[in-house]
């Protein structure tokens, strides 16, 4: 199928292009949120440093800000649905590294594995995220994006218990316990075999995500044609050489960078610290869940209240204000209380929280960002997701903190972020030109721009 212009997808080829995307970000959060398992799971089981054990975090993430460009070339080549496809494939690819990984017990392998799934996902991303975008009207893109969350936060509930399930055991807990008065030998024997329980779940995933690309390559999802430009927007685009020429769209790749690294700590940081408050891994393995599913609450306030009731530009600013606020709760509020026997600090429920105030700033950035890119679309969503790799430097920076200082002074490096997503959310995305000007077509830009604060 050749590709076609937005406004000429009837409503059922829409309908059935947000049921494969909504897959496809089923997928998406599956795969990540995994993670949250792995940084503790490969913490015991490869004996590291919360230093060493966030490079889980740093190798998966990393690689969107190695591959996004390639990636947006690559789509410009094939198009969007061959893309979808070879992403799928080079993600199955980081899968099955994960088997030789767990029979050599060594880390550096399955970090290599990370890096290679993350790549898989850079081109998906880079694919799906200004798909979906475009798929209607902007001023309505992001309820369209929290449906596509509810997919990927649902998935990320399944997947940390589904895998935890999997590769802990209710007899782990005590073997936990003897762990360090072993002698070298036992010892290693006991952490092969706990690291090999990764080879049937992952040679499992492996297989479906091949059979997934194959799928897709003969899915009807249709391409989209996003390098014409209407009459209005070939005249304000006119002077626009490269992606530098759309301030709002440079501050709105930082904003992704800082915005994903704090829903990366909120997530995947989580289970340490109830560990250091007492509580075994076996119960405190819920707790990413727990703020995915205030993710999901956000993302259903979403597709009810955009646009009807507020504009997504509005909550937006809601939405890191509250980050901003929960933060310096996590880190000043005091008091415990007891659960499942053990006495765990209030101030966890704040980082599950972070949840809640995470779930709509993607959603309100790249509307944001990518409005009236016309042709630069691809290449700016690209570098939208190399943003992606502040998930893979703030995990790092929070694990060293914690390791000079505590796990909860670490959530200090919440706060700046959260400031800087509050001056774009104010203020940064309305920025349409670095130094003021007076040309011509600046009524008709801003009017054009106007349309996603509505």
């Amino acid at each position: 199928m050749g590709s076609v212009k937005v406004n000429s997808l009837s409503s059922r080829e829409t309908l059935i292009s947000m049921f494969i995307l909504g897959g496809l970000f089923f997928v998406f959060g599956f795969i990540t949120w995994i993670n949250a398992i792995l940084i503790p799971y490969f913490k015991i089981a490869c004996e590291l440093s919360n230093f060493q054990s966030y490079l889980v975090a740093f190798a998966f993430y990393i690689s969107y800000f190695i591959m996004s460009l390639p990636s947006s070339y690559l789509l410009k080549r094939v198009g969007f649905k061959k893309g979808i496809m070879y992403g799928l494939w080079v993600m199955a690819i980081g899968v099955f590294i994960f088997i030789p990984a767990a029979l050599g017990r060594t880390y550096e392998v399955f970090l290599v594995g990370l890096f290679t799934i993350g790549s898989g996902l850079a081109i998906l991303q880079t694919a799906a995220n200004p798909y979906i975008t475009i798929l209607g009207p902007i001023e309505k893109a992001a309820k369209r994006i929290s449906f596509m969350g509810i997919c990927n936060k649902g998935a990320g509930i399944l997947a940390p218990l589904i895998f935890a399930h999997v590769i802990f055991k209710v007899a782990d807990n005590e073997m936990l316990k003897q762990l360090p008065l072993m002698g070298a030998t036992e010892r290693g024997v006991v952490l092969d075999e706990l690291i090999r329980r990764v080879i049937l779940p992952y040679g499992v995933l492996g297989t479906v995500l091949a059979t997934l690309g194959i799928l897709i390559r003969f899915s009807p999802l249709p391409e989209i044609d996003t390098e014409q430009e209407n009459e209005e927007l070939t005249i304000i685009n006119a002077d626009k050489k490269s992606l530098f020429d759309f301030p709002y769209l440079i501050l709105g790749v930082l904003a992704i960078f800082f915005h994903v690294g704090t829903q990366v700590i909120a997530i995947d940081t989580i289970i340490g610290y109830a560990s250091v408050m007492g509580m075994p891994i076996m119960e405190a393995k819920v707790f990413p869940s727990y703020t995915l599913f205030t993710t999901i609450i956000g993302y259903g306030l979403g597709i009810i209240l955009i646009p009807k009731y507020i504009s997504q530009v509005n909550v937006l600013r809601f939405c890191t204000l509250l980050g901003a606020v929960l933060t310096l709760l996590i880190i000043y509020s005091s008091g415990t209380y007891t659960i499942l026997g053990h006495s765990i600090d209030i101030s966890i429920w704040f980082i599950v929280l972070l949840g809640l105030a995470n779930s709509l700033v993607w959603a309100g950035i790249w509307p944001l960002a990518l409005n009236n890119l016309g042709r630069f679309t691809k290449v700016g969503a690209s570098m939208l997701i190399m943003a992606l790799c502040g998930s893979a430097i703030f995990p790092l920076i929070y694990g060293h903190v914690a390791d000079l200082y505590d796990v909860r002074t670490a959530y200090w490096i919440l706060f700046p972020c959260y400031l800087y997503l509050v001056f774009y959310a104010f203020y940064g995305h309305l920025i349409k030109r670095w130094l003021p000007t007076f040309k011509k077509n600046s009524m008709q830009e801003s009017e054009l721009m106007s349309k996603v604060n509505s």
